[in-house]
């Protein structure tokens, strides 16, 4: 059987094998052995030792032959050497002899390899000794330190020779091979001079043999060397980059100390700019595998400064190299440079990546010091946590705007290849993106998205376009609309290779019930452009499409017949533009034949066919079969010409209303409204053709389509309508409202509806005219409207349960919406309005404490309901009629009986119409420019559409909707300033009163509105997240500088700084005018957001703070006289004292002392005033509104205390001084608030003190108590007299919890369990604190009482005070007998 293998020796690694061993022995035994010395001879020692012990030396380039097994040889030479009776001289002869051979180098060379197995002679023993290629380096075994030295010094001075003979015969290296036998070795005799004698070959050798003695240097030296060594490596690598490489490979396998390794580290770190690209990826990992936890974050952030990967690109220097290696590319025909730049940007990340994965503090510091691909890398990593805190990093990132869409791009264009392997965590991260609740970080999902499909390959398109689709099916609004959105960028980007991928998004025809229907228009515009291109790669969709489009049109079913309508509409846009894009004849016949199919499946129901109508509108383009009829049918359907008298039977008398031009009354036209209420209320025909009231206004729109793209914007043809009158009936009507059968009720409030939508669309298509006169008409409907308003809000009052028709057809208008029928119930405290524009919709609610007669309630809910609710059913403003605001403002005092201006010259606004506009503007503004958190819909819940009645702004983008803003500033101001100008003239004739007895109250109303709806637009304007874009940057400043030039004219090119602290210069002035405590709050939201636009917002926190204090300490009341009160008040209240304490934050003592100048000034003076009255400092806070302001104070005060930092034992006495004094006031602070429930103690003030009580012990516990610890000998008394006055407040919330038990009241006792916890966790960790302290005599327990808040004791339970009981603490004075 086959002996194992055994490596072959070298001769002078087996020779030197025996030597050391028998060196070793000599020593030992004190002795030289007895051996016969050889035969003299002309042979040296050296040549009859090794024939003697088996190896034969040969000649030429033949290898030794060795005969024996390597063991045997070097017994037989140790036995030769021990027998000798010149041991150890003969040593030296031996050494000699070896020199005398080596001076031919043919045989030095067969010395330095291994021997082969001698198979001559015969002997079948040789035969099984196998050999392989060894190491001879063993020759220099350390054991014998005669021999070392010299035979090291003899190979060492042979190396020169062969220095620049480069590789011979068979790829060997002679210096290689020579400083491979240093390796080998046990222990180094002399290490110092072996050091020495390396690097003094070193700075002589050329590149490749450097490349060797420095690589081998950790395997040949011992650790003493390891850090001079490093030394001499570390000045080395200053001064010769191309030695990079293997001198780091040399150091990271030193064993150096800390101080050594941080100098060769900075040192290596100081070099990187000058590191070829190749050679990066080990510099990077010598320094992240050389970092310890306490340096690792400066390192890091080092090191990303050096690599600027947060630009993804290289320094300069290693740019020129990369250029360099570019040309050397071309000119020997190797691979591109480009391809070698990205595998070296691979390789760093792969060294970034290893080093993240296998060492915890290097993924923390990358963590903090963060880049767009080390994100990647942490996500690739499989750790859940590094995944969750990348996905975390990354929307802080792009929250903050430090990680933006051109690094993104960058990235992408000059790195495909290294971000193609990370291309499973671009699209996780993308997905994290797309479906985050934040509206900021969404976009860049997107862009994430739109990056992967461009630039990678087709395996990575189709995952996109598949992520995509799964995003489209997902319910959420917000991300539907992106991923829809990016879609389409993809078919207009890159289209044919969308086509490829367009099965996946047919797909998402199966799921349009959870669509809205601006994301059907969206679908099917997208599979339009895939199905009928130029090219026509995706055509096989298109038969699939057709089925579709047929189905939901035939369907009975009005939700999926409106599916049919839009998705043929967008189909026919889409064929209709492509049509005419290519001049594809071909397709005017699918063109006409799908139009035609659309417009008979709808005309059958008002409904589909008004929807027919809007929805060819929204395609912005005209076909001429439908624009030459269009006229006609809607002269025949809805215009009749005016005779002397109306015929017909009507339910109300007829008459003809609203005739803006009264010299064309005989002869002239109007829309013949009530006879066709009457026909459609009649009609019972459903197959045919029905003229109904609710095609009016979609209709006319289409109209003016057509008019406005066949004169190229003039309505001339068509002027007549804006002045022309309906066929009504009197309006005196609503008076007699009561008296009226339900049907009549629901039939007048059917005419006023279609009344209001026709003048509403009226509006829509003459604001944009120039003339005077139509200007003037527009401002006469806009008055129509307003007064229709108030006596339809009547008719509402006395028709219950009336569900008005619809207007917006394109969606559910009844889905989810609340009717109000009746005025405005009060909401539950907390509960927030649902569209803050409503504040003059709603009436004004009473306080539940205010006493009012019954019929005196009753008459106010007859005057009127709320139309808030029924916005659905009114038809869209767009965005061009705000252009109206750019009009002058008209006082009440310039309108006749009749509603009409005496001054004709000018075009002027009245402030109903003000309202009405600007409640109109913040609509729009809040649904488009207030990006909202995404939401998933509730399981088997109905969703409420939020889109319905804003399918044209959703038309259009933010930016545009902001830059029409933008454009409306001056006009804004204009009408803020003329407010300002009113109530400043009303305070003075009224000698600083606003309830003076020449008020007006009705316009006293309008102006407060029209005041507080100004800043809101104001407010929502400067909200806006885009304005923190790189591109939007110029917008705000135009922004910013409208605001500024308003306080002085022709002011020069600002900075953003500037204009910022004009702007609120400019706002300020407004604060002595403010009519009620809801504008007050808008006025300071305003300021804190335009504050925050540019320079330092901390700035202005104390004119901000003045100017709340201000408002919270001035007495509010009514155009009355009354004072302010109900919810709304107390919701703005809240709000207000809340910002007050924001304002603060930043200077914690700030809170602490404004908390306990409300709770130890104004609470005190309201407690002895009267019941009705108010506080003398604080005329805010009377009873009704202690709640609000106990509620915010106890937040506040609890988010204070958290902010405070711990106490450390590193802390020293000023420090623990200043942080002990925090607590003092927080405690005292808290100790006031707490003992107040004495006096109110109502359920919600208990219920807001058992909550943020047990959060501000839970914060003691954790922040406050570890100061104590550390600051007890220090300042003891200090610390005595906080616990002291804490233990009086954990005693009171003990009260509180016996007080909850006592009335069963689940509200409270929720509370209790939690809060009894943290009490006793309380009274051990104050025990805790003694014991350290060496004060343990100072702290006794005993049994507290449960007792109510008044402190008696619950009799009920005094037996079960055990059970119940809390232990509570005392100090005494006796602590200085521990010390």
């Amino acid at each position: 059987m086959m002996r194992k293998k055994r490596r072959s020796l070298s001769v002078i690694l087996n020779i030197y094998s025996v030597l050391s061993i028998e060196a070793k022995k000599s020593r030992s035994t004190g002795r030289q052995p007895k051996a016969t010395a050889p035969e003299e001879t002309n042979e040296s020692v050296f040549n009859v030792f090794l024939r003697e012990a088996g190896v034969t030396l040969k000649q030429g380039g033949t290898s030794n032959e060795i005969g024996v097994d390597q063991v045997v040889f070097q017994k037989r030479i140790q036995q030769q050497l021990r027998k000798s009776p010149r041991f150890p001289g003969i040593v030296q002869d031996f050494i000699t002899g070896l020199e005398s051979h080596s001076e031919d180098p043919e045989r030095f060379r067969n010395c330095l390899l291994p021997c082969v197995p001698q198979l001559s002679d015969g002997d079948a023993r040789y035969a099984n000794v196998h050999c392989t290629k060894c190491t001879p380096t063993q020759i220099l075994n350390p054991l014998f330190s005669l021999m070392q030295t010299p035979i090291i010094n003899t190979l060492l001075e042979k190396l020169p020779e062969f220095m620049f003979d480069g590789a011979g015969d068979g790829g060997l290296s002679i210096p290689r091979i020579i400083i491979n036998q240093l390796k080998w070795l046990d222990r180094v005799v002399d290490s110092k001079e072996l050091a020495a004698k390396l690097m003094e070959l070193v700075s002589v050798a050329p590149v490749e043999v450097q490349r060797d003695i420095i690589t081998s240097l950790p395997e040949i030296l011992e650790d003493s060397q390891h850090n001079d060594i490093a030394r001499e490596l570390n000045t080395l690598l200053q001064t010769n980059t191309q030695l990079t490489v293997p001198i780091l490979d040399a150091l990271s396998s030193l064993n150096l100390s800390s101080s050594l390794l941080t100098e060769v580290r900075e040192a290596v770190m100081a070099t990187l700019a000058a590191v070829q690209l190749e050679d990066l990826p080990v510099v990077v990992k010598f320094i992240l595998h050389s970092v310890s936890a306490s340096d690792a974050y400066e390192v890091v952030n080092n090191l990303r400064k050096k690599l600027e990967l947060e630009q993804c690109v290289l320094p300069p220097v290693l740019q020129a190299s990369q250029s360099r290696m570019k040309n050397k590319a071309a000119a020997v025909r190797s691979a591109p440079a480009a391809g070698s730049s990205q595998d070296s940007v691979t390789l760093i990340l792969d060294g970034i990546k290893s080093a993240v994965r296998f060492q915890k503090t290097i993924s923390e510091a990358w963590l903090k010091v963060i880049d767009l691909l080390v994100l990647l890398i942490l996500h690739s990593t499989n750790a859940n946590q590094s995944r969750r805190g990348a996905e975390r990093i990354m929307k802080v990132k792009v929250r903050t705007g430090m990680i933006q869409e051109a690094l993104l791009q960058k990235t992408f264009r000059d790195y495909s290849q290294v971000m193609r392997g990370y291309f499973s965590s671009i699209l996780a991260l993308a997905q994290s993106l797309l479906r985050s609740p934040d509206p900021c970080v969404v976009p860049f999902g997107g862009h994430m998205y739109r990056l992967s499909f461009t630039v990678f390959d087709s395996y990575c398109q189709q995952e996109v376009v598949g992520s995509l689709v799964t995003h489209v099916c997902s319910g959420v609004c917000v991300e539907v609309d992106m991923a829809l959105e990016l879609l389409c960028g993809l078919v207009t980007e890159k289209p044919s290779e969308m086509a490829l991928y367009a099965v996946f998004v047919k797909g998402i025809l199966d799921y349009m019930d959870n669509l809205t229907p601006q994301q059907i228009r969206r679908l099917f515009h997208l599979l339009s452009r895939l199905a009928f291109g130029p090219q026509q790669q995706a055509s096989h969709i298109q038969d699939d499409m057709h089925i579709v489009i047929r189905k939901q049109l035939s369907s009975t079913a009005p939700k999926y017949k409106r599916i049919g309508i839009i998705g043929g509409v967008m189909i026919i846009g889409s064929m209709g533009a492509l049509r005419y894009a290519h001049a594809c004849v071909f397709g005017l016949v699918q063109v006409t034949a799908l139009l035609e199919l659309v417009r008979s499946s709808s005309e059958s129901s008002p409904e589909a066919a008004a929807l027919y109508y809007d929805e060819l509108v929204c395609l912005k383009q005209t076909f001429e079969n439908i624009a030459k009829s269009v006229l006609d049918d809607f002269q025949n359907d809805f215009v009749v010409d005016l005779g002397p008298e109306i015929t017909g039977s009507f339910p109300f008398p007829a008459r003809v209303m609203y005739n803006l031009d009264e010299e064309e009354s005989q002869g002239g036209i109007a829309i013949n409204l009530l006879p066709l209420e009457i026909l459609d209320l009649f009609s019972c025909c459903i197959l045919c053709r029905r003229v109904s009231p609710l095609c009016l206004s979609p209709f006319f729109r289409l109209l003016r389509l057509c008019e406005e793209k066949q004169h190229h914007g003039d309505l001339e043809e068509i002027d007549a309508l804006l002045g022309c009158p309906l066929i009504l009936t009197e309006m005196d009507v609503v008076e007699k409202i009561d008296s009226l059968s339900k049907a009549e009720k629901e039939f007048f409030c059917t005419l006023l509806f279609h009344t209001i939508n026709w003048f509403r669309e009226v509006i829509n298509a003459f604001c944009r005219q120039k003339e005077t006169e139509m200007k003037m008409k527009v401002m006469t409907r806009l008055q129509n409207i307003t007064y229709l308003q108030t006596l339809l809000e009547k008719a509402l009052a006395g028709t219950p349960g009336y569900v008005p028709p619809v207007a917006n057809f394109d969606g559910e208008s009844t889905e989810g919406v609340m009717l109000s029928t009746t005025a405005p119930k009060r909401k539950a405290p907390g509960k927030s309005s649902s569209d803050s524009s409503s504040l003059l919709d709603e009436t004004t609610e009473a306080d539940e404490t205010q006493q009012q007669p019954e019929k005196e309630k009753e008459k106010e809910i007859r005057q009127g309901v709320s139309l808030v609710s029924y916005r659905p059913f009114f038809r869209e403003l767009d965005m061009e009629v705000l252009s109206v605001l750019q009009c002058g403002l008209l006082s009440c005092s310039l309108l006749d009986s009749e509603l009409n201006t005496k001054v004709q010259e000018e075009v002027l606004l009245g402030s109903a119409e003000l309202v009405f506009l600007l409640e109109d503007m913040l609509r729009k503004l809040e649904f488009s420019l207030t990006a909202g958190p995404a939401k998933r819909a509730p399981f088997l819940k109905g969703r409420t559409d939020k889109s319905v009645g804003f399918s044209h702004l959703q038309q259009r983008s933010p930016k545009d909707i902001a830059s029409c803003c933008v454009q409306l500033l001056p006009a804004l101001c204009s009408h803020l300033e003329n407010c300002h100008n009113h109530f400043q003239t009303l305070l003075s004739e009224n000698n600083g009163v606003v309830d003076g007895p020449a008020t007006d109250v009705q316009e006293h109303q309008l102006m407060s509105s029209s005041y507080q709806l100004l800043l809101q637009v104001l407010n929502t304007t400067f909200s806006w997240s885009g304005f923190s874009l790189p591109g939007q940057r110029s917008l705000l400043k135009k922004a910013l500088g409208v605001l500024a030039e308003r306080l002085k004219e022709g002011r020069s090119e600002l900075t953003l700084e500037q204009l910022v602290k004009h702007s609120v210069e400019y706002l300020l002035n407004f604060r002595s005018t403010m009519p009620n405590l809801s504008t007050a709050l808008c006025l300071s939201q305003l300021l804190s957001t335009v504050s925050e636009k540019g320079g330092n917002p901390a700035t202005y926190r104390e004119q901000t703070a003045s100017l709340v204090k201000g408002f919270l300490c001035q007495a509010w009341v009514t155009a009355n006289g009354e004072r302010e009160r109900g919810n709304k008040f107390n919701e703005a209240l809240h709000t207000l004292l809340r910002c007050v304490c924001i304002i603060y934050l930043e200077h914690v003592d700030d809170v602490l002392k404004a908390v306990e100048e409300i709770a130890g000034e104004g609470v005190p003076e309201l407690i002895n005033a009267s019941k009705d009255e108010s506080s003398t400092s604080w005329p805010t806070l009377n009873r009704q509104t202690f709640l609000v302001f106990y509620k915010v104070m106890m937040a506040e005060l609890e988010k204070a205390v958290r902010r405070i930092p711990a106490g450390k034992i590193s802390d020293d006495t000023e420090a623990q001084s200043e942080k002990l004094l925090t607590w003092n006031l927080a405690v005292r602070d808290f100790h006031i608030l707490v003992n107040l429930v004495k006096v109110f103690d109502s359920r919600p003030v208990l219920n807001v003190c058992l909550k943020y009580g047990r959060l501000f012990l839970e914060s003691f516990l954790k922040l406050g108590m570890p100061l104590l610890d550390y600051s007890f000998k220090r300042h003891k008394e200090d610390v005595q007299n906080l616990l002291k006055t804490f233990q009086l407040s954990t005693r009171q919330l003990h009260h509180m919890c016996g007080h909850s038990k006592l009335h069963q009241d689940t509200s409270l006792t929720n509370h209790v369990p939690a809060l009894k916890k943290s009490l006793e966790l309380f009274v051990y960790r104050v025990k805790a604190t003694l014991t350290l302290n060496n004060c343990q005599e100072a702290f006794w327990m005993g049994n507290l009482k449960n007792r109510n808040l008044k402190g008696e004791e619950i009799l009920s339970q005094r037996s079960q005070g055990s059970d119940d009981d809390e232990d509570e603490e005392e100090q005494h004075d006796h602590t200085d007998d521990s010390e």
